[in-house]
């Protein structure tokens, strides 16, 4: 199960829920204002941040089941008081949710899910369908295309397969910001996918296996083919800062890594919400 279907299971599953809202941020936290969790009698969907604040809301929220109190609010500071040393001080809202609450969450939860980048994976082979199995779980739209349907079946990712015939088409109608990983198994039509990512000119992030002759026989393909296209945004090779191990399912951890760092840089995700935040603050 995606996180996503999850999520969507735990909101509309017949049980009393208790929302969570970090209402006020002052100095240091590891989350935002406007993050938000909920709590059940036996689970959890989100965070506020971990920690002994999270263990401190969660008990109050199924303090609040229990008894049936409506609403509370929380006021703490992130110190040694309760064995946290970030510093800062937060203010929770806890609620109790009604049936509007939770249309309303479940609302929030799809347009999030809608608003979320495309990750286009050219290529169902072995290292396309370790790299689907990884970004299943991430908050990114997944579709993983290929000519091949035999190669396509033995994906089991719950992401979008498709089986195109003219795999280029996913390239040119993808939605700006979107994330293009080209591992075909022919060398020909990664050049064909790669060039046609990078003529976009919106994509946040273009990546080609192979090495670093493969990036050179790229350059000059597209001096001929293509009026001499520019290769400075692709990366090529993809994974390769992360070890020099060869194997499938390393190569797709360290692909999705540089696929989200494209992604989210300079930015992060806040309530559903897109928000740019100062380098200084990140760090």
């Amino acid at each position: 199960m995606t996180a996503s279907t999850h999520a969507l299971t735990f909101l509309e599953a017949d049980r009393p829920l208790v929302r969570i809202e970090l209402t006020r941020v002052r100095g240091s936290s590891p989350r935002e204002a406007g993050t938000e969790m909920f709590v059940s009698a036996t689970d959890l969907l989100g965070t506020v941040g971990g920690g002994h604040l999270e263990h401190i809301a969660i008990t109050q929220a199924r303090t609040m089941l229990s008894e049936g109190t409506l609403s509370t609010h929380l006021d703490l500071p992130l110190g040694p008081e309760i064995g946290q040393c970030c510093g800062g001080r937060v203010e929770l809202h806890l609620s109790r949710m009604s049936q509007n609450d939770r249309a309303g969450a479940v609302h929030r939860h799809r347009a999030a899910q809608s608003d979320q980048p495309h990750v286009y994976i050219m290529g169902a082979g072995h290292v396309g369908r370790a790299l689907a199995d990884v970004l299943q779980h991430a908050p990114v739209q997944c579709i993983l295309v290929d000519m091949r349907a035999e190669e396509l079946e033995k994906c089991s990712a719950d992401v979008d397969k498709r089986l195109r015939a003219i795999p280029e088409v996913d390239v040119f109608n993808a939605p700006p910001g979107s994330a293009f990983v080209v591992l075909t198994h022919d060398h020909g039509l990664d050049f064909l996918l790669t060039s046609a990512a990078l003529e976009l000119g919106h994509a946040a992030y273009v990546g080609m296996i192979g090495s670093a002759t493969k990036r050179a026989k790229l350059r000059s393909w597209c001096r001929s083919h293509c009026d001499g296209l520019s290769i400075d945004n692709l990366t090529c090779p993809i994974g390769a800062a992360g070890s020099r191990d060869k194997r499938p399912e390393l190569i797709a951890a360290f692909v999705a890594a540089e696929v989200l760092t494209a992604l989210t840089e300079g930015c992060q995700m806040i309530g559903g919400r897109e928000e740019t935040v100062l380098l200084e603050a990140a760090q």
